[in-house]
């Protein structure tokens, strides 16, 4: 499982070692494994032009020792300083030292051709450029006079990599309020942080290379943010045993679909196939529709009290304004996964997963929905996902999936780690992706897992076969449902 750390707590590790290694020993690690990244970059090393953007704290130290160990290879290498009179002491006599030199000053005139542009022309002709500007503490975006030197990497024809995380972005949330550099590559030391895991963060951070320096992260404290792999979703997973059948497997209930929209339906049960439980009732008007598609589907045009036992509802996805099955879903004895109209349907009080409840409640909406039930603007959730899933999951007490360019989950309450799921592609974003979704989660609720392992799984397996339906090209939710099983077996290991 991939952990990320917040501010305090990679410090408190940092400090923690720092005492034990000889002075600026800790520096010399990371700056090693940034010019080895760097030397990757390049593909060659001699001849190449690297600029190096150094600002005063230990980012800029880093990136400062980097580039002299470039300068040894042959490497040109210059340093923009942004705060000449703080800049990194050791750094800067290192690198001059190896042969590079220095721009104290960011706007000043230095040994190019005129048209160049000084330092922004000095970045913009650069092979590489090596983002040390901000440190993991930085907070609202560049200052202005950094905003230059990070347009001009941004256009350059040279690869950004960025020291720890892009400089302008928020280490601990993810968030971007202002302008932040856009990195090719980013070198991150000791620990993950979640902003390089959370967008619009992540999309800043481009390709991120971790580097052990040696932090002992577990005795500093706990990951704000987790990220599942194949192995742990593997260990998750439902397998039946040698006397299982259909119904010791579990059975999910959906209710879902309507006259009006009778495809939630057949691809809520699609993706509920699925994931894993044994059998599937439906619940709802559009039986038909859903038996022409999977005549194996369990029918019942009775309500959900009177479908059968199950032991996980789905409900939501295309309901329009059927509130009275939404009410009658969420009084059963059961978990319960609630999306896209059945968030807008549901009461308050009746969602509580510790609550009125008192079984585990798993609510799916996208940063519309999740906007509407805080009652901010979707911009607000879009740019502060971490916040904005955390404080869905206090006020209703349930657990949170929420969808998007970074789909994230939280526990019940808003307290722990957050997972941030790392598969899926960007040709998701397409009607009725949704409801397979919810249909895998519920499937798995069924199962036997909980709420927050039901979302993670079902998060990933369903990036996975988005991934494997598109192949780089236009698909549609039934595509995404169709590829479950092959995302199944790849996390597993069989067939692949």
């Amino acid at each position: 499982m991939r952990t990320a750390y917040s501010v305090e707590t990679v410090r408190a590790a940092e400090r923690e070692l720092m005492a034990r290694l000889p002075e600026g020993a800790l520096m010399q690690r990371a700056a090693a494994g940034l010019a080895a990244a760097c030397a990757d970059v390049l593909g060659r090393v001699y001849g190449s032009r690297v600029v190096l953007l150094a600002g005063s704290g230990d980012n800029g130290g880093d990136a400062l020792y980097a580039g002299a160990r470039l300068a040894r290879r042959g490497a040109g290498v210059r340093a923009v300083l942004l705060a000449p009179g703080r800049a990194h002491a050791g750094g800067l006599a290192a690198l001059r030292r190896a042969g590079g030199s220095v721009v104290s000053d960011a706007y000043a005139d230095v040994d190019v051709d005129a048209d160049a542009g000084g330092a922004v022309g000095l970045v913009e002709q650069a092979d590489l450029v090596v983002d040390g500007i901000v440190g993991i503490g930085g907070k609202g975006g560049l200052r202005e006079s950094a905003v230059p030197l990070a347009e001009a990497a941004r256009r350059g024809r040279g690869a950004v990599v960025a020291v720890d995380l892009p400089s302008g972005v928020d280490a601990d949330t993810g968030e971007v309020r202002g302008v932040a550099v856009r990195a090719d590559v980013t070198v991150t030391f000791g620990a993950y942080k979640p902003g390089l895991l959370i967008d619009p963060a992540r999309e800043h951070a481009g390709v991120v290379r971790f580097v052990d320096i040696g932090l002992e992260m577990a005795s500093a404290g706990s990951p704000q943010v987790e990220a599942l792999q194949h192995a742990d979703v593997a260990r998750l997973l439902p397998v039946p045993g040698a006397e299982s059948d259909k119904y010791r497997r579990g059975v999910v209930g959906v209710a879902a679909g309507s006259a009006r929209y009778p495809g939630a339906a057949v691809l809520a049960v699609g993706g509920a196939l699925r994931g894993g439980a044994g059998a599937v009732r439906y619940a709802g008007p559009a039986g038909g529709a859903v038996l022409a598609r999977y005549p194996e589907t369990l029918v019942s045009d009775r309500g959900p009290a009177r479908a059968g036992r199950v032991q996980a509802w789905v409900v939501g996805p295309g309901a329009g304004d059927d509130a009275a099955t939404v009410e009658e879903v969420l009084a059963a004895d059961v978990p319960v996964l609630i999306d896209a109209d059945g968030l807008r349907l549901a009461e308050v009080g009746a969602v509580r997963g510790r609550g009125s409840r008192g079984v585990p409640t798993l609510m799916t909406p996208h940063a519309g929905e999740a906007a509407a039930l805080l009652g901010v603007e979707r911009e607000e959730v879009e740019s502060g996902r971490l916040a904005a899933v955390r404080e869905l999951a206090a006020r209703y007490e349930a657990a949170v999936l929420l969808k998007g360019s970074t789909t994230v989950v939280a526990e019940a309450g808003g307290g722990g780690a957050v997972r941030v799921n790392p598969t899926g592609t960007p040709w998701l974003a397409t009607a009725g992706s949704g409801d397979v979704l919810s249909g895998l989660g519920g499937s798995l609720l069924a199962a036997g897992l909980s709420a927050v392992d039901a979302g993670s799984v079902a998060a990933y397996l369903h990036g996975l076969a988005g991934r494997f339906a598109a192949e780089g090209a236009p698909v549609a939710a039934e595509d995404v449902a169709g590829r479950i099983p092959e995302a199944w077996r790849s996390v597993v290991g069989v067939g692949v």
